[in-house]
């Protein structure tokens, strides 16, 4: 992984000395009162003493590991969401909160570049989430690709006295509608991790009605999962196809999955684009083949997809 580069007109950060304004402030006292309400075990501090325990924890509940700064508290914005999530999310991850300045140790140890930025791990295995403050739409899509990737991988558990309160008897909710026979299908085949018979039932869905959003959504996701089945150290994936540079056709297609399904959709999409413009011919074309296919995971009206479509216009032309 390469060094980050050093700019000294951005050596002294002045976050620190900024007087609080009403909306931090009411921002900071609501995300206490979140962490007040959270059970004990479900949001953490990780310290180079408690490391191992929480790693080792995270073979049977994933953990999403939120590192700060100090110097930057008043502009954080990633540590509050992901507190709200985990008491949101009732205990099916633990979140464990680090001070890049003060743990410097762990930082290095997960291989960041910058902060803030957040990691998932899942049986000791790291897979990058955010770089930088998300925007609060993007927290619940990532978090549940990660709790989607621990199901996968058995991990499943839930912190101990964190789950849903009791319900009352009285309060029944209405049934869920029953889900029409070949998408039910496809769902048991995912969670058996069959992704052949899960296509075949997606397709069998597409043959019959071709403008079938959910259908081809569908298709899309168990395409990728499927691709990426098997894959051990994502993180050292993407610094191979960093190392190598955009012309290793290979290395950069599974670089752009792992990112597609760790939610950094834009870095997946940029990714692509620089193969576009870096290759010829078959290569090129596979490149360009594989983001339209990334396009289908995506809302069409989100931002990421704007941008892709256009450097995609101006990488072919």
């Amino acid at each position: 992984m390469t060094q980050p580069h050093f700019d000294p007109r951005g050596a002294i950060d002045l976050s620190s000395l900024q007087k609080p304004t009403p909306a931090q402030e009411k921002a900071a006292a609501a995300a206490a009162a979140t962490r007040a309400s959270a059970p004990d075990g479900l949001i953490v501090d990780m310290t180079t003493e408690s490391f191992q325990t929480i790693v080792e924890s995270s073979a049977t509940v994933p953990v999403v590991v939120a590192i700060g700064a100090s110097r930057t508290a008043i502009g954080e914005k990633m540590t509050p969401l992901l507190e709200a999530a985990a008491v949101r999310y009732a205990g099916r991850f633990v979140l464990a909160r680090v001070d890049a300045d003060t743990q410097p140790q762990i930082a290095q140890a997960f291989g960041i570049e910058g902060v803030p930025c957040a990691v998932a791990v899942i049986q000791g295995q790291p897979l990058p989430l955010f770089q930088g403050a998300p925007a609060p739409d993007q927290v619940d899509q990532v978090l549940d690709q990660v709790l989607a990737a621990a199901a996968q991988a058995g991990v499943t558990g839930v912190v101990a006295g964190a789950g849903p309160a009791q319900q009352d008897p009285t309060d029944v909710p209405e049934p869920e509608p029953e889900l029409p026979p070949l998408f039910a299908k496809a769902y048991e085949a995912i969670e058996a991790g069959d992704y052949d018979t899960a296509a075949a039932a997606y397709q069998q869905v597409l043959n019959e009605n071709p403008i079938d959003k959910d259908a081809k959504a569908g298709l899309g996701q168990v395409t990728l999962m499927k691709r990426l089945d098997g894959v051990t150290d994502p993180v050292s994936d993407l610094e191979k196809a960093e190392a190598m540079g955009p012309t290793a056709l290979d290395l950069q297609l599974h670089a752009a999955d792992i990112e597609m399904a760790a939610g950094r959709v834009g870095a997946a999409f940029d990714r692509l684009v620089a193969v576009v413009r870096a290759t010829r011919e078959a290569d090129r074309e596979a490149a360009r083949k594989r983001l339209l296919e990334l396009f289908e995971l995506v809302d069409p009206q989100a931002d990421e997809i704007r941008a892709a479509r256009r450097n995609l216009a101006l990488a072919l032309f």
